[in-house]
């Protein structure tokens, strides 16, 4: 028909060859394509491997210290001791840092075996001579920690996991900085062998 405008032909695909040369870049080397992919397997390994180390972690250091308090709680005992001196005051009484203060203080208690025991241990500021407290002693007669309650067990466990699961990354990343460090190294090789190839070609003669 007279005067109708052609349609433009339809876009041919481009050869997947051609695709790969366009994305070829003259200036990269072979050892910077094999640090990159040794960066994206790291990351990725370390990505899909720290969810796991921190649950394996924090599982086994829950195991751990839940254990622990149960050897705690059976060979440790609370009992009650009496002030061999004053406690000095707090700078200022009634605050909230005078309740969370502990100074220590020579006290006095009977262990389980009915022997008398004398030990330091930390108590509230201003109690006089005489007065009383709840201690926790071992087998041994020396005054010790409470056993670890539920609480303590699941942050140390969950601080266990934080710590295994950075692990992951921590060790992700220096094979990354070994790795390019060795890549780093043959670089400079051959640049050093392509330079003792080109140098005698120089010349400042006309």
């Amino acid at each position: 028909m007279p005067g109708r405008i052609p349609s433009p032909p339809p876009p041919q695909e481009l050869p997947r060859g051609v695709l790969r040369r366009r994305r070829r870049n003259p200036l990269r080397r072979r050892n910077d394509l094999v640090q990159a992919r040794i960066g994206l397997g790291l990351l990725l390994a370390a990505s899909a491997a720290a969810p796991a180390a921190m649950f394996l972690g924090g599982d086994a250091a829950y195991r751990h210290y839940t254990r622990t308090a149960q050897y705690q709680a059976e060979t440790r005992h609370q009992t009650t001791a009496v002030l061999l001196e004053d406690v000095p005051r707090h700078p200022e009484p009634g605050s909230a840092e005078a309740k969370e203060a502990r100074y220590p203080a020579k006290v006095r208690f009977t262990d389980p075996e009915g022997h008398t025991r004398t030990a330091t241990t930390d108590v509230q500021p201003a109690l006089s001579e005489g007065s009383t407290v709840r201690v926790w002693a071992g087998t041994d007669g020396k005054v010790t920690d409470p056993p670890l309650s539920p609480s303590r067990i699941r942050s140390r466990a969950m601080s266990s996991g934080i710590a295994a699961a950075l692990g992951v990354h921590a060790t992700a990343a220096a094979a990354y900085g070994i790795a390019t460090r060795i890549l780093h190294r043959r670089n400079l090789a051959a640049w050093d062998t392509a330079w003792a190839e080109t140098a005698p070609r120089w010349t400042t003669r006309p």
